[in-house]
């Protein structure tokens, strides 16, 4: 016979462990708050899309108080120098074309594809990193770094001045290798002109008339 006071036991075992279903109830509730709080996220973000200068006068105050805080407390340049590679990065993305002409040229033997200044057709500038993403990758580092400042770990002593300088060199170094590569293609990072759709008929622009 089996022993009732194992059989107590049992039960409460699994009562604790959540086989009423009540026990377990936690972590179903996070996720959704969770999922909940992801989508309004989200479509702040999908509201935000088409309100480019706002969102980018929204950057700048981050940035500054970013450069006001750096410059308050005189430290966490390891950080600033990261958060300088990783902007210079985006924005060489920002700048190159979806597809590299090249590469492109090598697979289907036809050359570039780019919209250039010569150009009659309107073709729009097809980026590698959208104005959006771009945005939104530069705002999220710019706040990321600045809650790096409030820990005391990330504050390596280093002398500044030679982080600048490499910076510096590295920036004029990636863009020249990008001025070059926008010269040797003949396209230009922007979308140009406007599109056309050919000239009415004469009848037309004679009853307009």
């Amino acid at each position: 016979m089996m022993d009732p006071s194992s059989s107590s036991s049992s039960a409460a075992t699994a009562t604790s462990i959540g086989g009423d279903g009540s026990g377990g109830g936690g972590i179903p509730f996070v996720s959704a708050w969770m999922a909940v709080i992801s989508q309004r996220y989200q479509h702040v973000l999908d509201k935000s899309t088409p309100h480019v200068l706002r969102r980018w006068l929204g950057f700048a105050i981050v940035a500054l108080i970013y450069i006001i805080r750096v410059a308050t407390i005189e430290g966490f340049y390891v950080v600033s120098y990261a958060l300088g590679i990783y902007v210079l990065n985006l924005f060489i993305a920002f700048l190159s074309p979806q597809v590299d002409p090249e590469i492109q040229g090598l697979v289907d033997g036809e050359g570039p594809t780019l919209p250039t200044k010569s150009s009659d057709e309107f073709r729009p500038f097809v980026r590698r990193l959208p104005e959006f993403k771009f945005w939104y990758s530069i705002t999220k580092a710019f706040c990321i770094a600045f809650i790096l400042t409030f820990f005391d770990a990330f504050d390596v002593p280093v002398f500044w001045p030679i982080l600048v300088f490499y910076w510096f060199v590295l920036f004029v170094a990636t863009m020249k290798r990008q001025i070059l590569h926008m010269i040797k293609y003949k396209y230009v990072p922007f979308s140009t002109g406007k599109q056309r759709y050919g000239k009415k008929p004469a009848s037309t622009q004679d009853a307009s008339l």
